[in-house]
């Protein structure tokens, strides 16, 4: 595994001789959970235009050489609206907000000060590629079919894209999204795509298009079932009691381990059932007919009527509890985070925020919580995190949770540790930092390397 703190690219010795070498060795690799922040200080510090956050579906990647990062690339959800591209791929505005997820925009491409290698751009920008859709797949279930990306002409030419192949299209019309409007900067960009797939825009477009996702089984153990079936017994029963035939237990239970083996649609849900060997079912407390003795699955209907019913919160909070105690064995950092989520809306008409916690190591939500329109991220820290057993873990956030208040509750009232961002405009913080000589303490490092 790669050292968690980068070395320096300045540390690596680059000569003309060493270039080939560079190139024959060189991965391109998704980064570890625990470079997420010296990715992201890198990209901030060194990129011309900064960083904030990558939006919506997003994966972070390193190119390292000898364990040394000579490049960052960062991947997002595509651009809502481009002319040339929609123009290029043809689709009408209903199947471009259904097809969307299947381009990903190359947001963020970083060659770090010092490195000077010929091709090393249109190198990264290959391996890269040839695992971006697979990656994909894997993070978010679905495939990436076509890359985009924007090039400022006032800086760039495009020139590694030209190099790896990528097709120019034309420029975009100069305007940037800001909130919910569009603002004209009357800075066009030159837009590149590059098909990851034989006949990707002829594929994009097909209207009867179905993606094939792979369900898995599942393992799941006396001892975990019961466990599940004890923390849904909290859940209140929707239905009235005449002609219920399936208990609310158990098609929640069959709806939940569905899901974790990667089942997203009811069909999907009632597929796995169907499937589902009868020692899992019976553990998951599904009706016996005693006519033929086996357990009987719920159907699609039953399924779908119920989760359509059933209280989201309550379910919610019962399988963040589920995958806390499958994970009470990790000792994984929770870190906290709030995302606005693309194409969904409250009823005032602004956009759905979430503020999520999730394992640094494992990459799983444990928790969720909605942020209204009239408060912000800061207040719904306690109520996040309140019915989670977190003691003994750290808890990782942004600048925006470096609060005095969130500090204490998470030390005072759940028994836990904490890592915060402290930035310069919060003087006071800063200056009891410089005034604690973290220099008298040497760093503890890894395996006592």
């Amino acid at each position: 595994m790669d050292n968690l703190i980068p070395p320096k690219p300045e540390d690596l010795r680059i000569t003309p001789d060493s270039h080939r070498l560079i190139l024959q060795s060189l991965k391109v690799r998704l980064i570890f959970p625990e470079e997420r922040i010296p990715w992201n200080d890198s990209m901030r510090k060194h990129h011309y235009l900064g960083f904030h956050s990558l939006i919506g579906e997003s994966l972070r990647y390193v190119a390292v050489y000898q364990n040394h990062w000579l490049a960052l690339i960062g991947w997002a959800a595509p651009a809502l609206r481009c002319k040339v591209r929609d123009q290029w791929i043809g689709w009408p505005d209903t199947l471009k907000n259904i097809r969307l997820p299947l381009i990903a925009n190359n947001s963020r491409f970083l060659i770090l000060p010092h490195i000077r290698i010929p091709n090393l751009a249109s190198k990264i920008l290959s391996l890269n590629l040839a695992r971006l859709s697979s990656d994909w797949q894997k993070a978010y279930k679905h495939p990436i079919w076509i890359a985009e990306t924007f090039v400022d002409p006032r800086y760039f030419q495009g020139t590694c894209y030209k190099a790896a192949n990528w097709s120019f299209l034309g420029h975009t019309r100069g305007f940037s999204k800001s909130a919910n409007t569009y603002k004209q900067h009357n800075n066009p960009k030159l837009v590149f795509i590059k098909s990851l797939c034989p006949k990707a825009k002829e594929k994009i477009i097909q209207p009867s298009l179905k993606i094939k996702q792979e369900v898995k089984p599942m393992r799941l153990s006396e001892k975990q079932a019961d466990n599940l079936i004890r923390i849904l017994l909290k859940i209140p029963e929707p239905r009235l009691a005449q002609g219920i035939r399936h208990q609310r237990i158990s098609i929640i239970a069959i709806a939940i381990c569905a899901i974790i083996c990667n089942a997203q649609t009811f069909a999907a849900i009632a597929e796995w059932a169907k499937y589902a060997p009868q020692n899992i079912l019976k553990r998951l407390r599904c009706r016996k007919d005693k006519t033929i003795q086996k357990y009987i699955p719920p159907s699609e209907p039953t399924i779908r009527r119920f989760l359509q019913k059933v209280d989201a919160q309550s379910v919610d909070q019962a399988v963040s509890e589920f995958f806390l105690s499958l994970l009470s064995n990790s000792t994984s950092p929770i870190a906290v985070d709030g995302k606005t989520l693309k194409g969904a809306k409250q009823q005032d008409g602004h956009q759905l925020h979430l503020l999520s916690a999730f394992l640094h190591k494992e990459g799983a939500v444990i928790a969720q919580t909605e942020v209204q329109s009239k408060t912000n991220e800061i207040p719904m820290f306690p109520v996040l995190l309140e019915p989670l057993n977190i003691e003994g873990r750290i808890v990782t956030a942004d600048a925006l949770h470096t609060q005095a208040e969130t500090a204490k509750f998470i030390v005072k009232n759940k028994q836990a540790d904490y890592l915060f961002i402290a930035k310069d405009n919060q003087k006071n913080l800063k200056q009891d930092i410089s005034d604690l000589n973290l220099v008298a303490f040497p760093p503890c490092v890894p395996n006592g390397r």
